[in-house]
């Protein structure tokens, strides 16, 4: 496969999945580079559902090989919550500094020992006339009670990642593509496609 279309809109993550898949020789086209494309509604249950209804649909109208991913954070004390709602988490048009003040209200008063969370990403690759695949990605970490770090995007500098002593905000583009359940999804897909 030389080229395909990643079914987002979302700078950060198109910026994150691009460095890896042209490393590896594809192609790489964002939404904005193709026609006009209608939103895809994401109103699945699961991340899974998500991922699958973007990349089939993206995939039908333009007729090029489609990788979609959704992806978000579960966070145990609040029952997985925000999960395939994370975007939206603080509702529509909600922007990242009114979901993390939402999560950190929500969290407030849960000492640190409980705060566990885990980001997870489910990848969908949809190529013509063939089944679609799906590949997952989890990393596990926790909570703070503020933020910390000024890259990334999302929840990324409240999320302290599992074994260090940084959030995913405080990373370095290379090495949080080599830990985030991303990066972890994408490496699968590359391996599927005989690519790593």
């Amino acid at each position: 496969m030389k080229a395909l279309v990643l079914a987002t809109r979302n700078s950060g993550k198109l910026a994150e999945m691009q460095r890896l898949l042209e490393d590896a020789g594809i192609k790489v086209r964002g939404l904005s580079d193709l026609q006009e494309l209608p939103e895809v509604v994401e109103d699945g249950a699961t991340f899974a559902e998500n991922a699958r209804k973007k990349a089939e649909t993206i995939a039908e109208l333009t007729g090029m090989p489609c990788l979609a991913d959704d992806s978000g954070l579960v966070v145990d004390a609040l029952n997985g919550r925000p999960g395939v709602h994370s975007a939206r988490f603080a509702g529509p048009g909600a922007e990242d500094r009114d979901n993390n003040r939402k999560l950190l209200a929500e969290l407030a008063g849960v000492p640190a020992q409980g705060r566990q969370a885990a980001f997870i990403c489910v990848m969908a690759l949809c190529r013509p006339g063939e089944p679609t695949r799906l590949f997952e990605g989890r990393v596990a970490g926790s909570i703070l009670h503020s933020p910390r770090g000024q890259g990334g995007f999302g929840y990324d500098p409240l999320f302290l990642v599992e074994g260090q002593e940084r959030t995913m905000a405080e990373l370095s583009l290379e090495t949080k593509n080599r830990i985030s359940h991303r990066g972890q999804a994408l490496r699968k897909v590359l391996s599927h496609l005989g690519l790593q």
